[in-house]
């Protein structure tokens, strides 16, 4: 049995959206080991884990596989298609939680320069890309296809899938209908540079995507996650430091293996204590001598086309949501107490 017939039946659902007839010559690729230990890695950040947050859960490979399908949707490019599955190979356990460790909160991107090597030291798919007489060079690097991976704000596959999927999987904002309605309208454009890029036809559609997305961008930044990023990228440099967990292990061990470790740990009472608060303190004022989270975060934002034009040139209620979600203040102070000052 394949991975993909293991797949959730909602999930599965909406893989059927986004393509109808499944490339069947993509499960070898699924399939591979390099590929197989993203299921274990939580698109959440280990939010899910947290009473902080109420929210569903949504695992890497299924959103790589996602990322995919949209990919080879508007293409049928198979160097292409790969590109999109293997965006987030190098993603460790706690995902973005190591770009925090490593400093980049704002473009959340410092693991993405080990695709290569990782995919390069997998004889499974070498062997398949020779095989199939793709280069290593075509798959990657999704950042060389536009209608896989494009700058902030345009929309890619890799954005559409997360703000589907997020919005459907992660919280519960829009369901597998009202997926169908906004993919179903989308298509390739050329946008105000000569590039291809997805957009949609109907501006009332592309409008309820924008609802929707701003939602998202706040979740994703909020004060409540920054803390709880900010945390688990501090407790994973004292035990990194301390040779209890080495950031090797953080690719090549599951998240549950990585929390049980961290559960036994010297730090487990502060590890345990992050997982259970469910209200952190937020303040202008720096608290004095307690443990705080003080900076921004990457702001995930997406102003599509309509018919080749920009959203916001077209539309003033988008232009005002966007806005809106562009104005969320970040310059807060984000404590909890002192139980929490092993962190410093």
């Amino acid at each position: 049995m394949s991975y993909i017939d293991t797949v959730d039946n909602k999930i599965r659902k909406c893989f059927s959206i986004f393509e109808p007839n499944f490339p069947e010559w993509l499960n070898e690729y699924i399939e591979t080991d390099a590929m197989q230990k993203q299921q274990y890695i939580s698109v959440t950040c280990g939010k899910v884990y947290s009473n902080l947050f109420d929210i569903g859960d949504y695992n890497s490979l299924d959103h790589s596989i996602g990322v995919a399908l949209i990919v080879w949707h508007f293409t049928h490019d198979k160097a292409q298609t790969l590109s999109g599955l293997f965006h987030d190979i190098a993603t460790p356990v706690f995902k973005h939680c190591v770009d925090f460790l490593n400093g980049d909160w704002m473009m959340q991107e410092s693991t993405e320069d080990l695709t290569k090597e990782i995919i390069k030291s997998s004889d499974e798919i070498m062997r398949l890309l020779n095989r199939d007489n793709i280069k290593l060079e075509d798959v990657c690097d999704y950042h060389m296809y536009p209608i896989a991976d494009n700058d902030t704000p345009r929309l890619s596959a890799d954005r559409l899938e997360y703000s589907l999927t997020n919005g459907s999987f992660i919280y519960p904002l829009v369901s597998l209908d009202e997926i169908k309605t906004i993919y179903n309208d989308i298509e390739i454009q050329i946008n105000e540079d000569g590039i291809e890029e997805l957009g949609f036809k109907t501006k009332k559609i592309a409008r309820e995507f924008i609802k929707l997305t701003s939602k998202l961008s706040v979740l994703y930044r909020d004060h409540e996650t920054r803390f709880f990023m900010q945390a688990i990228a501090d407790l994973i440099k004292k035990v990194n430091e301390e040779n209890i967990i080495t950031l090797n292990d953080f690719y090549e061990l599951k998240e549950k293996d990585v929390m049980n470790i961290l559960k036994e740990s010297k730090y487990k009472d502060v590890f345990n204590k992050l997982l259970e608060i469910n209200k952190i303190n937020i303040s202008k004022e720096k608290p004095n001598g307690i443990y705080n989270v003080n900076h921004g975060a990457k702001v995930r934002y997406i102003d599509p086309l309509f018919n080749g034009k920009r959203m916001t040139e077209e539309c003033k209620i988008a232009k005002r949501m966007i806005e809106k979600n562009l104005s969320y203040d970040m310059d807060y102070y984000l404590f909890v107490d002192k139980d929490f000052n092993v962190l410093i």
